[in-house]
């Protein structure tokens, strides 16, 4: 016969165990909960990019990175023309001669 020190032990193996096993159990779940979204994911890349590789991910990312900076600085430009423009019909504007008519009396 055993004394209670190992039944203890062994019931604390047991629950142990149990715990153990319930997170073996969790960390499965959470493995194939992620691998399911990466596979969508993958799709997602796949489907409006034309590729999932990484690497070809970056290269497209920074392909559109150069492109936006390009379209800013072209706006950009285009703005400034714009605000040169309408400061130089502002001054001709305040350098010609008041147009205003006498009132008819």
């Amino acid at each position: 016969m055993g004394n209670s020190n190992e039944d203890r032990s062994i019931e604390q193996l047991k629950e142990q165990y149990e715990k153990l096993n319930r997170r073996k159990i969790q960390t499965e779940t959470q493995l194939a909960t992620a691998n399911a979204q990466l596979e969508e994911l993958l799709q997602e890349a796949e489907s409006e990019f034309g590729t999932s590789d990484v690497a070809e991910l970056k290269k497209k990312l920074a392909k559109m990175e150069d492109e936006n900076s390009k379209n800013r600085r072209e706006y950009q430009t285009l703005l400034d023309k714009i605000e040169a423009d309408l400061a130089a019909i502002e001054k001709a504007n305040s350098d010609s001669p008041s147009t205003e008519a006498a009132p008819d009396e």
